[in-house]
């Protein structure tokens, strides 16, 4: 226990026979609970636990088996409803690459055993050392993934968007549709925008980054970052319609509608002035004002609205 409060740690895991031993060894006294959710890996991960769990100074640690190989967040999800069927109060995620360091884990579980915060996540940017420590492929595009989440899920004050490392209360984990979470590598952009709409408290905590262990990602920036982005508007769009429409109408929309429709209509009045310098070699004043106000107000609109965006979401922070 912990403050009085059940840990438990979900552990999701896929083929890392490498490390999960590691994980589990290295995880602190004070978590009650340890649930490995293995998402149908082709290597020995399985073997691996199961013999774990006939160590009896292991006796916390609980195997799910996932029947096909459904995604990170599958894992998860199906790992958290166990924690909250098995009475365990928050329950943090630890991936089973051992890239999270269990040192961290007080910093993540600590606001929400103390009630400031209904959900924490780490942050491997926050301090200098990151851009030393993580590749810096995925450093840039963490950052860029980070930027977008920020519009999309409502909390400004986030970064590090990716991280995996995180403490959720058993209240939000009922509170949540979380079958509605997506199910890979976009899962936490996902939990992000469901936490917004339905008013939970969030909060970073710096971790420290973890890499070169022996670790192996199957992270492809070029595959993510398209796919994300995607999914990144969709949760926008849905956040916008369920928390500014549906439950408590915000003028905000009308600012961000007005950016789209002006921003939008810049990109056909700008490919205009191109087309008609390259013919006659003279840009007309008439198309050159209307690409102007269209970009100005475009950016003022769309400006305005995370304004209020930021102001409407400062008492979940």
């Amino acid at each position: 226990m912990y403050a009085k409060k059940l840990i438990c740690v979900v552990v999701p895991a896929f083929n890392e026979e490498n490390l999960i031993r590691r994980v589990i060894d290295t995880m602190p006294v004070y978590v009650d609970s340890i649930i490995v959710v293995d998402d149908k890996s082709r290597d020995s991960t399985v073997k691996k636990v199961e013999k774990i769990i006939k160590q009896k100074k292991h006796g916390r640690v609980k195997l799910i088996r996932l029947s096909k190989n459904s995604g990170v967040g599958v894992a998860i999800v199906r790992g958290y409803r166990q924690a909250v069927e098995d009475g365990m109060e928050i329950v943090a995620v630890m991936a089973g690459d051992a890239q999270m360091d269990p040192n961290d884990l007080k910093n993540i579980i600590g606001p929400v055993a103390r009630g400031e915060a209904d959900y924490v996540k780490g942050n491997r940017l926050y301090t200098g050392e990151a851009w030393k420590i993580i590749p810096k492929h995925r450093y840039l595009g963490n950052a860029f993934l980070s930027l977008l989440t920020k519009m999309s899920s409502g909390y400004w004050h986030l970064a590090d968007s990716q991280t995996g490392f995180t403490a959720i209360s058993a209240t939000a984990i009922k509170l949540l549709p979380l079958y509605k979470l997506y199910p890979r590598y976009g899962y936490p952009n996902h939990l992000l925008a469901m936490l917004n709409v339905y008013s939970q408290r969030v909060k970073d905590v710096p971790i420290r980054p973890v890499y070169n262990i022996g670790e192996k990602s199957g992270i492809r920036l070029w595959q993510v970052i398209p796919a994300l982005s995607w999914l990144l508007f969709k949760n926008f769009i849905w956040r916008m319609w369920q928390k500014y429409i549906i439950r408590d109408f915000h003028p905000l929309i009308f600012f961000y509608a007005l950016a789209f429709m002006l921003l939008g209509a810049s990109i056909p009045l700008g490919l205009r002035i191109i087309l008609i310098w390259r013919d006659t070699g003279n840009i007309p004043p008439i198309n050159a004002l209307a690409v102007m106000f269209t970009l100005i107000t475009g950016v003022q609109s769309l400006f305005f609205a995370m304004w209020f965006d930021m102001e409407n979401n400062k008492g979940i922070r």
